[in-house]
Order: C-alpha cells, then sequence, then structure tokens
C-alpha cells in the first residue's frame, strides 16, 4: 500500500462490509490512546469509516496504519485537534464531513486525568483538566449538534465517568469536577433536543485500565482495556440517554454512590 493510500484519499473507499449498525461515518476525539484508540479498532473491524482526533498526531498516524494493515480498504482519516480550541475543533468537525460524506455518531472522549490538590500551588494543573475535559467537550458538541441539526439526525457520545456522581477529593478534584460538568451537559442537550431526531448519550466508564488511572493502587474493580471497551461500544450501540460501564457492578453501585455519605463513597469506590 502506497503513503499516499494510508492517509486515506478526500473521497472515500467503503469497506467491503457493511456495519452491523446504521452509523457508519463516526468521529472520535481523544482517539490516540486508551478507551478512544480501542473504539477505533472495534468500529474498524465491523467496518465503519472513521475520523480519529487528537492533539498526538505521530500516535494517531500509528493507529491509523494499524486499522489499514488490518483491513486495506477501510477509511479512516486523521486530524490534529485541541478540542479546547473552538475554532479548531469547528474546522476539523467540518473537514471530517466533507471527507467522510457526513458524521452519523461524534464521540466526545478527549480528557485528561491528572489534577492537583485545591490549593497545592498547581492550580494551573487543575484549570487544564477543566478546560479539555469541560470546554473541550462542549466545544466538540457545539460542532457536532450543528451539524446534525443540518441534516436532521445524529448521535452525539460524552464520554463522563463514575467520577461525575459525588465529589471525589485530593488530585480527584478537579476531574470529578469536569465529568460532573459534562453529565449535566448531556442532560441539557437531551432536554434541549427532546422532539428532535438527534440521540444524545452519556456513558460513565467506571475503572478500566487507561493511563487515566494506571497510577491509582486503590481502585476497584478494575477491567482490562480491551474488556471494558467492548462493553463501552455496545453501551454506545444501544444509545440510551446515559450508561454505567461496565454495567456489573457500576449500574448497582451508581445509586449508592449517589446518597452515601462521603466516607463511605470512598471506601466503596477507593
Amino acid at each position: 500500500m502506497s503513503a499516499d493510500q494510508r492517509k486515506s484519499p478526500t473521497e472515500p473507499q467503503r469497506g467491503n462490509r457493511p456495519p452491523a449498525h446504521g452509523r457508519r461515518r463516526i468521529l472520535i476525539t481523544g482517539a490516540s490512546s486508551g478507551l478512544g484508540a480501542q473504539l477505533a479498532r472495534i468500529w474498524a473491524d465491523d467496518g465503519r469509516d472513521l475520523a480519529l482526533c487528537a492533539r498526538r498526531l505521530p500516535e494517531l498516524e500509528r493507529l491509523r496504519d494499524e486499522l489499514l494493515d488490518r483491513h486495506p480498504h477501510s477509511v479512516v482519516h486523521v486530524y490534529q485537534l485541541d478540542v479546547s480550541d473552538a475554532e479548531a475543533t469547528e474546522r476539523v468537525v467540518e473537514r471530517a464531513v466533507v471527507d467522510l460524506g457526513g458524521l452519523d455518531r461524534v464521540v466526545a472522549g478527549a480528557g485528561i486525568g491528572m489534577g492537583a490538590r485545591v490549593g497545592s500551588g498547581h492550580a494551573d494543573v487543575n484549570r487544564r483538566v477543566l478546560t479539555t475535559n469541560v470546554i473541550g467537550t462542549w466545544n466538540t458538541a457545539e460542532a457536532a449538534i450543528r451539524h446534525f441539526w443540518d441534516r436532521q439526525d445524529g448521535h452525539l457520545v460524552i464520554i463522563s465517568s463514575m467520577a461525575a456522581l459525588r465529589g471525589f477529593g485530593g488530585a480527584m478534584a478537579a476531574y470529578s469536577t469536569s465529568k460532573a460538568a459534562i453529565a449535566t451537559l448531556g442532560e441539557s442537550l437531551r432536554s434541549s433536543l427532546a422532539r428532535r431526531p438527534i440521540t444524545v448519550s452519556t456513558i460513565f466508564p467506571g475503572n478500566i485500565d487507561t493511563a487515566i488511572n494506571a497510577g491509582n493502587p486503590d481502585k476497584k474493580w478494575s477491567v482490562p482495556l480491551e474488556v471494558g471497551t467492548a462493553q463501552l461500544a455496545a453501551a454506545i450501540e444501544a444509545e440510551p440517554a446515559s450508561a454505567y460501564v461496565p454495567r456489573r457492578p457500576w449500574a448497582y453501585v451508581a445509586p449508592i454512590m449517589r446518597v452515601a455519605p462521603l466516607s463511605v463513597v470512598r471506601r466503596l469506590v477507593g
């Protein structure tokens, strides 16, 4: 395969296999690693056309090459993007619409998990978490919904976290706050679009083995990346208003987390 073919032509070449679900053309932010990259692998295996976005272009290009090696006739476009830049996010979504001939689903998965204790003198770190996770998701939603509104169809997926359900302290404070904010964004969009054929799903992953939780020695009920992301993809395909992933135990733990004292929540989830 030539280098030009690996970069995917402007006129997409359709894969040999139709996808199992109608959402063929999918854009993923935060696709260079973790959940985003693994979702790309799952959907490439299913014959989807992909627009993959992240700040780290070399990682995206390696992922694209991996996917095209496995599926030479797949459509995989990559775009360097910092989702905190609103104008850049608009441009990339518009470019992906042209390159893929439209978008059926947008997964707002870009996020960072590092943080610092509030008042520790590292406010800049916490601001980066909040800017990327909250403003970046907002920017992605603005661009996606504008396209979906024009075509009166589409599926926006917001990747929140179980950490959104309660206020976690220490180095988790900014992350927990950001994930709660984007969960509220998802609910607000569902309210706004209630009479429109546009679906908004908020997904709450638990502990899946990614770089974000790799350094947490107290994490409980963690599952391997491949296992957790397979369940994540299945939850997304169902297009629910919200879902906890993996369902067991998090769908059963969630009601307890919402009402239990914080001391109990800390012991419960680590």
